[in-house]
C-alpha cells in the first residue's frame, strides 16, 4: 500500500486568540521541540470529534509527523508560526481531491503529563473555520459548547488556520538512515544558535555523509562481486558443457557388452 506525507504547512500561530487564552511563544517551541511520536502521536479528526467506530465519518484522518517553527510576516508584524508534516490516510486524501476540510485547527495541552510544557495532542480539520474561530471559541468558554470534545478541560482548540495540503508519495527508507535524518531535523528546529548545538549539528552532519558513503561503497561492493560472480558462472557454465560432451562420448566399462547377433551367412550384425 502506498504511503504519503504532506509538505510542511502552518497549523498554528502565536498570539491567536483561543477560548479568552493567548497561544504563547513558548508553547510553539515546546510543542517543536518535544514532539514525538513514540512519546505520544497526535491524531487527525474532524471538528475535534473522535468517534470510536473505525468506520465512522468522525474515525482518525492521518497522523502528525513531524512539528517544527518559523518566523512569518501576519499584517506587517513579525510572529512565531508552528508547521507540521503529517500521514493522511485514504480518508483525508479523498476529502482533500474534493476541496473540503481546507483548514486545521490544533489541541494544545499546556503542561502535558508530567513534563509542564506543552504538547500537541491533537490535530483537526474543518471546513468552518467560523465554528472554530475567534468568536466560537470565546463562547465556547463561557457555555461549554466544545469541551466535551477535549481530552482535558484545561486544553485548548487554536483558532482553525487555512491549510495548503500537498501531499507527495513516501520513498521508504533503513532504519539507520531514518535515525540520522531525525536527528538532524531535530537540531534544526531547535533554533538555538549555541556553540553546542553547532558542534551537535556538525557531528549529526557527519555521521549522515559518513552512512551515505558506506552505503555507495557497498553498492560497488556489490557491483564488483556481481561482476565477479558473473565471470565465475560463465566458467563453470562452460566446463560443464564439456564434462557433457565427453560424458555422452566416453564408453561405460562397468556395462556388460552386448552379445553378438549373427545373421543368416555367419555375418554379424550388431555388436556393442
Amino acid at each position: 500500500m502506498k504511503k504519503f506525507r504532506s509538505r510542511w504547512f502552518r497549523i498554528g500561530l502565536e498570539g491567536a486568540t483561543t477560548d479568552g487564552r493567548k497561544i504563547e511563544r513558548t508553547w510553539l517551541e515546546e510543542m517543536a521541540a518535544s514532539y514525538n511520536r513514540d512519546t505520544y502521536g497526535a491524531r487527525i479528526n474532524v471538528e475535534h470529534i473522535k468517534g470510536l467506530s473505525p468506520e465512522s465519518q468522525f474515525g482518525a484522518y492521518g497522523d502528525v509527523l513531524a512539528l517544527k517553527t518559523e518566523e512569518v510576516e501576519v499584517g506587517g508584524e513579525n510572529k512565531l508560526a508552528l508547521f507540521a508534516q503529517i500521514q493522511p490516510n485514504d480518508a483525508l486524501l479523498a476529502l482533500n481531491k474534493k476541496g473540503q476540510k481546507i483548514f486545521t485547527s490544533m489541541e494544545i495541552q499546556p503542561k502535558f503529563a508530567d513534563t509542564g510544557k506543552a504538547y500537541l495532542i491533537g490535530l483537526a480539520v474543518t471546513d468552518s473555520p467560523a465554528s472554530l474561530g475567534t468568536e466560537a471559541l470565546e463562547f465556547s468558554a463561557q457555555h461549554g459548547t466544545l469541551t466535551s470534545r477535549k481530552q482535558d478541560k484545561d486544553n485548548l482548540f487554536s483558532a482553525a488556520e487555512e491549510a495548503a495540503l500537498e501531499f507527495e508519495e513516501v520513498t521508504e527508507q533503513s532504519s539507520a538512515f531514518k535515525e540520522l535524518a531525525a536527528r538532524v531535523k531535530a537540531l534544526f528546529t531547535k533554533g538555538k544558535e549555541t556553540e553546542a548545538n553547532f558542534g551537535d549539528m556538525g557531528d549529526a552532519v557527519t555521521a549522515l555523509v559518513e552512512f551515505a558513503e558506506k552505503q555507495q561503497a557497498a553498492l560497488d561492493s556489490y557491483s564488483a562481486e556481481s561482476t565477479t560472480l558473473g565471470d565465475k558462472f560463465t566458467a563453470l557454465e562452460a566446463k560443464v558443457t564439456e564434462l557433457e560432451v565427453k560424458l555422452g562420448t566416453t564408453q561405460d566399462h562397468s556395462q556388460q557388452p552386448r552379445p553378438s547377433v549373427s545373421g543368416s551367412g555367419q555375418q554379424i550384425l550388431t555388436t556393442y
